[in-house]
């Protein structure tokens, strides 16, 4: 740990003299990153002085216990070691995970897709569940949401629904959401009072600005539509929903939410970087996944990540072995817990990763 501690601070040094160069106000963009750098790698530093003076103190304390010539003087250095052996241990758990690296991608808005699976009818309301559960943890979390493409069921939910979260560390929290979600429990429709098992899944897109993908538009075929909805929702007299196409990569994605074709094509562009930043993105994990082997996917989409069963009141989540028995109280938004479990996990393998 000590070695990466020095590299560290080395990097500090190297970034704080790269600050005091005049020439850094020329380039605002570089000066934001250097200063952002800078901030990050300050606090781990200090961290790291004040480990290394509480060190040097436990190495004096140790030379007067052993020397033992003033009884006084061994058991005020024996007293100290009491208070200074606990706040090493803290200063060393603490070190440990700031040397995690950070996912660059957390602090982004996400764009949640949730498709319906096997199980027909069921699985389409079931998605609909799904998209409530998330709606309502939106809610508490104080995220801005807003509906990008729906394609409503006849007998309730989604067949499919995409939609935008805002706000702060969505995707650090929702990434974990990723791939499919099983139900099992008894259908409305059925009159045996058998228990179904359907799927839907989840996709959840780190929110692309154009900065972090670059898009030819020639590359794109742009298509309109009318709008339509169940029961006459959402039906436009003109051709304003937008379908586009990139045509090197096959990716389709297409809005029909908004009154206007400009914000419906505004919204699909959104969609469109974020699919394909996605691809870029995976082609890394999964390069990643060769060294690192994690429990915590946050890549594979057909990964059965998840069991809902409501007869028995209970969620699984598979990747963690974690069961809980409030499905009710889960399926109105409280999956905070779930979601923290998964964190933690996540954490502990970047660590241990670290510190190979």
């Amino acid at each position: 740990m000590e070695a990466k501690l020095q590299q560290v601070k080395e990097r500090y040094e190297e970034v704080t003299s790269a600050m005091s160069d005049p020439s850094v106000f020329d380039d605002p963009d570089h000066y934001t990153e250097l200063s952002k750098e800078h901030s990050e790698l300050k606090e781990l530093v200090e961290l790291y002085e004040e480990w290394k003076g509480i060190k040097n103190q436990l190495k004096g304390n140790k030379e007067l216990i052993e020397d033992g010539d003033d009884p006084e003087i061994t058991e005020m250095a024996e007293e100290e070691n009491k208070e200074l052996k606990p706040r090493l241990e803290e200063l060393e758990e603490e070190i440990k995970f700031k040397l995690i690296p950070k996912d660059p991608d957390d602090s982004k808005n996400v764009i949640v897709e949730i498709r319906a699976g096997t199980g027909g009818d069921e699985a389409a309301i079931f998605a609909g569940d799904l998209f409530d559960m998330y709606r309502r943890y939106a809610e508490k979390m104080g995220w801005k949401q807003n509906i990008m493409s729906v394609s409503e069921s006849e007998k309730g939910g989604y067949k499919e629904i995409v939609f935008g979260l805002e706000g702060d560390e969505v995707y650090g929290k929702m990434k974990y959401e990723s791939g499919v979600h099983r139900v099992q429990r008894v259908p409305d429709t059925e009159t045996q009072g058998r228990v179904h098992t359907s799927a839907a899944t989840v996709a959840v897109l780190p929110e692309a600005e154009e900065v972090d993908i670059d898009v030819n538009m020639s590359d794109i075929r742009v298509d309109t539509f009318r709008a339509s909805g169940a029961g006459g929702q959402h039906v436009n007299k003109t051709d304003s929903a937008i379908r586009l196409t990139h045509e090197p990569s096959g990716v389709v994605v297409e809005c029909q939410q908004e009154r206007s074709q400009h914000q419906n094509k505004e919204k699909a562009m959104t969609m469109l970087r974020s699919k394909l930043y996605e691809m870029e993105e995976e082609k890394l994990r999964k390069e990643r996944a060769e060294e690192r082997k994690s429990q915590v996917s946050t890549g594979d989409r057909s990964a059965k990540i998840r069991t809902y069963n409501f007869p028995q009141s209970r969620l699984t989540d598979h990747r963690i072995n974690l069961t809980l028995y409030n499905l009710d109280d889960i399926m109105k938004g409280e999956i905070g817990e779930v979601i923290k479990a998964l964190r933690v996990q996540d954490n502990l393998e970047k660590l241990n990763a670290v510190m190979e």
